[in-house]
């Protein structure tokens, strides 16, 4: 198989350099300078250190849009298309890609700041395209090196799903395909709002009793929005839903668990964001998440309380003590 991965940054370099020993793979950098320093040392110094990129990756520079030879022009040589940009830069892909026949799939997570999903971006922008989703509980370091990892393939297309498996699935990477898209790009948006969360609470020291609490609250909240939107509530206990949401908010290479570490820690939010080296989407999104819940009247005070934090409208010592003095209820996931 011939696989093409658009975006440079760790995710997609680390997935170029899972499946390059069983297939061909291309890997564009946005900027031609990286693509130069990374074909001459072979090695992703900036997002990905330390890991050697094997002779099966190609390693080009993307081309500009509408400029010879074109982004879909590239991509047409290829079985598989793999977008591995932030959420921000998927719309301007998904419009060059728009008229290409293999299936696309895209690894960002979140929801754009007008409060769309990645496939409602798709289907706005490039509504003919077979696509999905490869998500779950996965940190770039880690399957590079080969370390145990699970992943869902999500697409109404039979043939995406069937693509990511067969161009994914190793002794080490395992590839769950589900047709539930809807649900697992709201878990993993989600989740990186409230890794936010547990980062705070881990940072105040508040204890474990409370981090596990924070994690159940948190998957209950994600999995009422997830409902109301149209999900199989049985999709947030799988990979992209209590999976991803374990791994985010407990693991240390977790982006947004840091940024909820330096808060509690008395960092500004633009000093923790810029101490990262790498985007942190629950910051860019939690605000759409709120919003999207609110029009839809669910409730989340979870991820209001992160946008509130975020937003400067509560330290982090009032954030905990709103939580806590909500009033009783029963609990309740849907």
């Amino acid at each position: 198989m011939k696989i093409i991965v658009i975006g440079a940054g760790a995710w997609g370099t680390a997935l170029a350099v899972s499946a390059a020993p069983r297939h061909a793979v291309t890997l564009l950098a946005r900027d031609a300078h990286q693509a130069r320093a990374m074909q001459q040392g072979r090695v992703n110094a900036r997002y990905l250190p330390g890991i050697a990129l094997p002779s099966g990756i190609s390693i080009e520079a993307q081309a500009p849009a509408h400029n010879p030879p074109s982004l879909a022009a590239q991509a047409a040589q290829h079985d598989l298309v793999i977008i591995a940009t932030p959420l921000s830069g998927l719309r301007a892909s998904l419009a060059q890609l728009q008229d290409v026949r293999q299936p696309v799939a895209w690894l960002c997570k979140g929801f754009e700041q007008q409060g769309l999903m990645a496939h409602e971006v798709c289907a706005q922008t490039a509504g003919d395209l077979s696509a999905g989703a490869l998500s779950g509980p996965s940190f770039a370091q880690e399957v590079a090196q080969a370390q145990p990892t699970a992943l869902v393939a999500a697409s109404a297309h039979a043939a995406v799903r069937d693509a990511l498996v067969q161009a994914f699935h190793t002794q080490t990477l395992r590839v769950y395909a589900n047709d539930d898209i809807v649900g697992v790009e709201v878990g993993g948006a989600v989740k990186n709002v409230l890794a936010i969360a547990t980062g705070l609470c881990d940072g105040l020291h508040l204890g474990l009793n409370a981090r596990a609490a924070l994690v159940t609250r948190g998957l209950a909240e994600m999995t009422r929005l997830g409902v109301a939107l149209g999900a199989k509530p049985e999709t947030f206990m799988g990979l992209s839903g209590l999976g991803d949401l374990v791994l985010t908010s407990t693991g240390d290479l977790s982006r947004n668990r840091k940024v909820g570490l330096l808060l509690a820690q008395g960092h500004s939010l633009a000093a923790a964001t810029a101490s990262l080296g790498h985007v942190a989407e629950g910051v860019l999104c939690a605000r759409a998440v709120a919003q999207r819940a609110q029009s839809l009247g669910v409730d989340m005070p979870i991820a209001q309380c992160v946008v509130a934090l975020l937003d400067g409208k509560l330290a982090p010592a009032q954030a905990v003590a709103l939580l806590m003095g909500r009033e009783p209820t029963n609990e309740a996931v849907v």
